[in-house]
């Protein structure tokens, strides 16, 4: 008689080291997935290998076991999102109640979804009837049995010492760089700006933390400056780069980011295309500045605003001019720029990280505003971007010296557009609609950079000549 199992049920593998791991039971699924990141290939007696590490409880990142199994197979599958992707397939016993059998596994980053495993239908027929009105027929794992299972597992740290210099340590994108470079080995340290000051000496310069600690054996730092310390943050990130630290984006290019009407003028200078756009210092000039975009509807925008803010549409020509006149009446800098109807409130963020575009997202205005921004209220979503959007996005990085940026672009009835390149690009919404690891990826980037490689577990029976990555 078939045991019955629930919409949900915990199991175990023990040949990888995970005593237990929630898995969504899903009938209508072919395969089975689980969740891995840091997936490296590596062979051994001639054979293909693949070494991953896994977070095996939801919503913990800090929890990380590392695991090797032999390659079966790589596999064309399309996730949820409809998106295709070849992954690696390991076979692996696993248990599920009293039973223990062979199942095909495929790799796949799962972070951002509700389960760490999917069992899928191929590796339960046969065996299991599944009642969805029920979980953990097999029997629920406790809080305390879960961290007795893996007091073990939490990852070595015995690598880099990576500080993350920013202004909020609880900001979604701040975690993840932090848990990022923790689940790689790494010593991470947050830096609050404000707390940081330094002492500037020819011979020995010196950037120190509240109360007096003296920061002198960083590897690297991260530099996540937001605008309103743009000016003292970007004071320390060079007196990190003065010390012979690695900085993610120097504090150069961060200034020539934040400095809008420089950054559109250096995007021109390398030939890439931007809305047509007017500055003025006089209210005097208003009228024209109008007429020299195209007139109304256009855009006006405040050369530090952020996230959206300090952006306002004016439909009319009237409308335009009191906005423009408002604003100049408190002395703050304006951009006036076409409005791309076209358009229709989307806009495309490009994550470059490198010189390399390593994903890229829609996003789409709320309803009832004219800015894709999903800080207000917008929607992200996948989009596949043409061979000269991606060329844009690469350039503009470049052109501001930039390793790491989020390049927006609008799309026209004349090609794409660019709007602007951010410095401090956030990773909750990309990482959201594409599962990717943004932040894996970032401090990959600063390995790479200093020349830091992580060891695999099993050295003597691997040639390391034959290693692929």
């Amino acid at each position: 008689m078939k045991a019955i199992i629930g919409s949900e049920e915990w199991c175990s593998f023990s040949e990888l080291g995970l005593p237990a791991i929630k898995a969504r039971i899903d009938s209508g699924a072919k395969t089975s997935s689980i969740h891995a990141f840091n997936i490296q290939t590596f062979r051994r007696n001639g054979e293909l290998w693949v070494s991953f590490e896994v977070h095996p409880l939801q919503n913990n990142r800090r929890t990380s076991i590392r695991c090797e199994r032999q390659v079966v197979d790589k596999r064309s599958v399309k996730s949820s999102s409809g998106i295709s992707e070849t992954r690696y397939v390991i076979s692996v016993p696993m248990e599920l109640g009293e039973e223990r059998w062979e199942i095909e596994l495929t790799l796949a980053n799962r972070d951002s979804m509700g389960y760490r495993m999917l069992l899928g239908r191929e590796a339960m027929t046969g065996r299991f009837l599944i009642d969805p009105a029920n979980s953990f027929c097999m029997g629920e794992r406790s809080s305390d049995e879960l961290q007795k299972l893996y007091a073990r597992g939490d990852t070595v740290r015995s690598g880099l010492k990576i500080a993350l210099m920013a202004s909020n340590p609880d900001l979604y994108s701040n975690q993840r760089i932090l848990e990022a470079g923790e689940e790689r080995g790494h010593e991470m340290v947050f830096l609050d700006i404000k707390q940081c000051y330094m002492k500037l000496d020819a011979k020995n310069p010196e950037a120190h933390y509240r109360g007096g600690k003296v920061l002198q054996d960083l590897d690297a730092v991260v530099t996540r400056i937001r605008p309103s310390v743009t000016f003292y943050g970007c004071a320390l990130a060079r007196q990190f780069e003065s010390m012979g630290v690695l900085t993610t984006n120097t504090s150069d290019s961060v200034i020539k980011s934040r400095d809008k009407l420089f950054s559109l003028q250096l995007m021109l200078k390398s030939g890439i295309n931007i809305p047509t756009t007017g500055f003025a210092n006089s209210p005097m000039d208003t009228n024209d500045l109008i007429e020299m975009v195209g007139g109304a509807p256009l855009i006006v925008k405040l050369l530090e605003g952020t996230q959206g803010r300090g952006v306002v549409l004016a439909e009319t020509k009237k409308a335009a001019e009191s906005v423009i006149n408002a604003f100049k009446a408190l002395r703050a800098n304006l951009l006036v720029q076409e409005f791309i109807k076209e358009a229709d409130g989307k806009d495309i963020r490009c994550f470059v990280i490198d010189g390399k575009v390593v994903a890229s997202i829609q996003r789409t205005a709320a309803p009832g505003e004219f800015r894709a921004n999903i800080h207000q209220g917008g929607t992200a979503s996948i989009v596949k971007i043409t061979p000269e959007e991606r060329k844009l996005s690469i350039t503009a990085a470049k052109a501001l010296g930039l390793d790491i940026a989020g390049v927006d672009i609008i799309r026209s009835k004349n090609g794409p557009l660019l709007l602007e390149v951010n410095s401090s690009p956030g990773l909750e919404g990309i990482e959201a609609a594409t599962a990717k690891d943004i932040a894996g990826m970032m401090i990959a980037s600063i390995e790479k950079k200093l020349g830091w490689k992580k060891v695999l577990g099993t050295p003597a029976d691997a040639d390391p000549a034959d290693t692929e990555s």
